[in-house]
């Protein structure tokens, strides 16, 4: 499990995952049903992205977030 503790740190996973599917941003864009514009960004860390859209992305990568507080990330 990858830790995130940003907006730029999620939007280079979901780059990361993208590319190991041999997407490129506009077949991602294309597949989620966004413009490639908002994947563009998203992966660039745009903190001001749609949240709904950003797990639309997530989702159609295959990916999930999961929240620790900091008493369970420190066991």
């Amino acid at each position: 499990m990858q830790s995130v503790d940003d907006s730029k740190a999620l939007g280079l996973l979901v780059r990361k995952e993208r590319k190991a599917q041999s997407l490129t941003q506009a077949e991602l864009a294309a597949l989620t049903g966004v413009g490639i514009r908002f994947v563009r960004e998203f992966e660039l860390g745009k903190e001001s992205c749609r949240v709904g859209l950003a797990f639309q992305v997530m989702r159609t990568l295959g990916l999930n977030l999961q929240l620790r507080n900091r008493k369970e990330v420190a066991q």
